[in-house]
């Protein structure tokens, strides 16, 4: 809660529930399928969503909380993870290792991603992007210094979302 917890603004990640805030949109990310190259070559590529069944998935509990995948057009796959673990980070570890799949968040393996560690796969199904939103409670009377930081950090932020495999 930004007005009890004295914060100016926040980014936010996902859709704006109707709190009255003021958001300025500065891009979006994707909910990415990935793998390492080497459990690619071992296992095979996944073709469609239907797919992952046969295949080892390391589940990230904080991006996915149930073993439910959401693709285009609403469609949903169970899937029977082989490992779950509660940090993101843990969880393209092991997807750079060759462990397996994992489905987490474009910026999040953006690096890997652009270093050939990890590819993302299954693009065509991805569901719809996710806004990424500076949000704050000041409306038209936002105080110079809020405005100040706005202006200077959205196109940062818009910059940097735009880059190659981050949205």
């Amino acid at each position: 809660n930004l007005i009890d917890e004295g914060f100016d603004t926040a980014l936010r990640i996902g859709p704006l529930p109707d709190t009255g805030l003021i958001a300025r949109r500065v891009g979006e990310v994707r909910r990415v399928v990935c793998a390492a190259p080497n459990y690619l070559e071992a296992h095979g590529t996944p073709k469609t969503p239907g797919d992952l069944a046969k295949h080892r998935i390391v589940a990230a509990a904080a991006v996915t909380p149930t073993e439910d995948w959401r693709f285009r057009g609403g469609r949903t796959v169970r899937v029977t993870p082989r490992f779950t673990v509660n940090a993101v980070e843990a969880a393209i570890e092991m997807a750079r290792l060759g462990l397996g799949l994992t489905y987490v968040l474009s910026y999040q393996v953006a690096a890997a991603v652009a270093a050939g560690e990890l590819e993302v796969l299954l693009a065509e199904y991805e569901p719809e992007p996710i806004p990424v939103q500076l949000i704050h409670a000041e409306g038209r009377t936002a105080s110079a210094k809020l405005r100040a930081f706005l202006d200077h950090a959205s196109p940062l932020l818009t910059a940097r979302l735009r880059q190659p495999g981050n949205g």
